[in-house]
């Protein structure tokens, strides 16, 4: 089972954590709409990670020049590596 959940709110994510401690969590929101990486990282990931993050706004609409791609593709990866820094503190990978 997968549940949504929104990344702007923090604290509701701590909450249905605790509530569904081995769920998957689809997370929207994070990035163009609001929502804090790290802040939901810290209350959201469990012993499997547990997040499929979802940030797609803020990685399509990282560029609107030429450098589009190359806008869209660091935007990604600084994203990235914010989650495996999140991951590897927790030893999930």
């Amino acid at each position: 089972t997968m549940y949504v959940i929104g990344a702007t709110h923090p604290d509701e994510m701590r909450r249905i954590r605790q509530q569904y401690p081995d769920h998957f969590f689809l997370v929207p929101g994070i990035g163009a709409q609001g929502g804090d990486l790290d802040a939901i990282c810290e209350v959201g990931l469990n012993h499997r990670g547990g997040l499929l993050i979802n940030a797609s706004r803020s990685v399509i609409y990282g560029g609107s020049g030429s450098d589009f791609a190359e806008q869209a593709r660091l935007e990604a990866e600084r994203i990235n590596i914010a989650l495996k820094r999140h991951l590897v503190s927790k030893s999930i990978v």
